[in-house]
């Protein structure tokens, strides 16, 4: 039963971010989600009270891949360094993928961060967990001189969270397989990280089973 539940569920999920996308959410209504769904009005109100409820389970849904993308990352055996590299990168990218999933809704998941922010709360947690981690475990390894490893990863966190808007928009377009955008994001990263001083070349190699 549990089962079935869950398979209704997010059948109904799948039908309205497929609408919400095409014609957005303010010119989608329940009624629409139910004939889409062919589950009739009384099956959708017994999973969600509103229409803003299907929302934020939709806002979930595309939440919950952002951060299986991240956790894909936190699995790797790769240095530190590395590791925060990619990850930066796969963020922007499952980013872009959401806003060309979803048509008509553009930036609404991650624009408005006031109006996702309550779903938005254990996820934006997760990946600050995410980020201690592999801080570290530089530091562990000697990557990192890190004093403070919680607030820095917060501080990442809420950098990373900064670029989201400039590549939904398109103003910025960084790709991990161009060496001169690794550079970018690895010196702005790790001026503040390496342990040792002086000059440090910034070239991180590229993983290409990523």
């Amino acid at each position: 039963m549990t089962s079935a539940i869950s398979k209704t569920r997010k059948n109904l999920i799948d039908v309205a971010q497929r609408l919400f996308a095409r014609k957005g959410v303010d010119n989608t209504t329940m009624n629409d989600i139910a004939e889409a769904s062919q589950r009739g009005r009384r099956t959708l109100y017994t999973y969600f009270s509103s229409k803003y409820d299907i929302y934020k389970a939709v806002i979930e849904s595309e939440l919950n891949e952002l951060y299986s993308r991240l956790e894909e990352v936190i699995k790797r055996d790769i240095p530190a360094d590395e590791k925060l590299i990619l990850l930066a990168f796969n963020r922007l990218r499952a980013v872009k993928e959401v806003v060309s999933r979803n048509g008509t809704l553009r930036a609404d998941f991650f624009r408005d961060i006031w109006q996702v922010e309550n779903v938005r709360k254990e996820f934006d947690k997760k990946e600050i967990h995410y980020l201690e981690e592999i801080i570290q475990d530089g530091c562990d390894n000697g990557i990192f001189e890190i004093k403070n490893v919680k607030q820095t990863a917060e501080l990442l966190h809420y950098a990373f969270k900064g670029l989201e808007v400039p590549t939904i928009r398109g103003t910025m377009q960084l790709d991990y397989n161009k060496k001169e955008d690794r550079d970018i994001i690895a010196g702005l990263l790790f001026k503040g990280l390496y342990k040792r001083n002086g000059n440090v070349d910034f070239m991180i190699p590229i993983n290409r089973d990523r």
